[in-house]
């Protein structure tokens, strides 16, 4: 008798009953149009540069919550330790370009440290593709070997969320501890040139907010494959039924891994667009508290929907920018309550409460 994800996931459907219908109505050909139309076209042409740049940092958020929705929504995987492979990416893409402005030289944080020859770890940095196909390789083979050492030990729930963040406290003490290495708590700043481009002309910024806003397209579309694939189908089973599956004869520790290991492949690629758009990468972009925050984002946009992923990073991002320009010392406590707010209204975040209203 033959075995198929339609028997894993029978019977698991019932459990999440906004996960098929949310992402037929958030992620339609129709709507994805629409934002990109307006992400391509209209908000170059409204937004100043300031606020454009403001834009391309949440969509760089928005990419790592693509990740997360990807491996919590729908493989139930809570990774609260994201900033470890954001991290990765973000200093791979820092490294060259540091390496670029010094020309040749040291990096302007070594020759302050007091070190005298360029570590060997940087300087493979120095090729652009080296940097980029590390940004993304880096993270996805860490979570590779993580998820192979973690899920084949049934290891899940609370006590996968615990390890990853405990990793992600260990990385960002780790950066911090190696000053003349990785520039320490300030991390890597000053970057002034982008494979020949000016960092500070509007044009560039412009043009990196068109690449992030493409990446990001493309990424949301090929997980919405994904995710509607037979291997979605399997991946969301896995998050319902894990013993069930295994029961069938799959192996959700591979299921599992591949996922963790796409979504790390995601933050890592974050990483590098960050660093060109914001202008600095350091320990504490990527500790405990940020990968926090992404998860937090993700479940008041809505971790069932990708769109809702998406959404959540970039409400979250700009309320965290109104917030703290309009109330300097409470915008923490309006940012928490934003939270309470919408998942005491909303469980299933924005994109739930889109859904219900559309049915109704």
């Amino acid at each position: 008798m033959s075995i198929t994800t339609k028997d894993a996931t029978a019977g698991t459907a019932r459990r999440a009953p906004d996960g098929r219908g949310l992402r037929e109505r958030l992620g339609g050909p129709a709507v994805f149009c629409a934002v990109a139309v307006l992400a391509l076209v209209a908000a170059p042409l409204l937004l100043e540069p300031f606020r454009l740049n403001l834009l391309a940092k949440y969509l760089v958020y928005a990419i790592v919550a693509l990740g997360i929705g990807l491996a919590w929504g729908q493989g139930g995987m809570l990774t609260l330790g994201q900033g470890v492979f954001f991290g990765l990416g973000g200093y791979s893409m820092g490294m060259h370009l540091k390496l670029t402005e010094a020309q040749g030289g040291l990096p302007d944080f070594m020759v302050w440290s007091g070190v005298e020859e360029l570590p060997a770890l940087w300087v493979p940095f120095a090729d652009p593709v080296f940097a980029l196909a590390t940004a993304v390789l880096a993270p996805v083979a860490l979570a590779a070997l993580l998820g192979t050492l973690i899920f084949r030990q049934r290891v899940r729930g609370a006590y996968f969320a615990i390890l990853t963040q405990a990793l992600a406290a260990a990385f960002a003490i780790l950066l911090v501890g190696r000053q003349g290495l990785t520039g320490g708590t300030n991390g890597l700043t000053n970057f002034f040139e982008l494979f020949g481009h000016d960092l500070a002309s509007d044009s560039t910024q412009r043009g990196l907010y068109l690449v992030v806003a493409v990446v990001l397209g493309l990424l949301y579309l090929g997980a919405r494959h994904l995710v509607n694939s037979r291997f979605g189908r399997l991946l969301v089973a896995v998050r319902d039924g894990e013993d069930r599956v295994r029961f069938l004869g799959y192996d959700p520790a591979t299921v599992k891994t591949v996922t963790f290991a796409i979504s790390a492949g995601m933050a890592g690629l974050a990483g590098a667009l960050f660093v060109p758009v914001v202008g600095i990468i350091s320990p504490a972009l990527l500790g405990v508290v940020p990968s926090l925050e992404l998860v937090v984002a993700v479940a008041v946009g809505g971790r069932y929907a990708l769109a809702g992923a998406v959404l959540g990073a970039v409400v979250m991002g700009y309320a965290q920018t109104a917030f703290s320009e309009r109330f300097a010392d409470g915008w923490l406590y309006l940012q928490g309550a934003l939270f309470i707010l919408v998942m005491t209204l909303a469980p299933r975040g924005i994109a739930g409460l889109l859904s219900r209203r559309g049915r109704a």
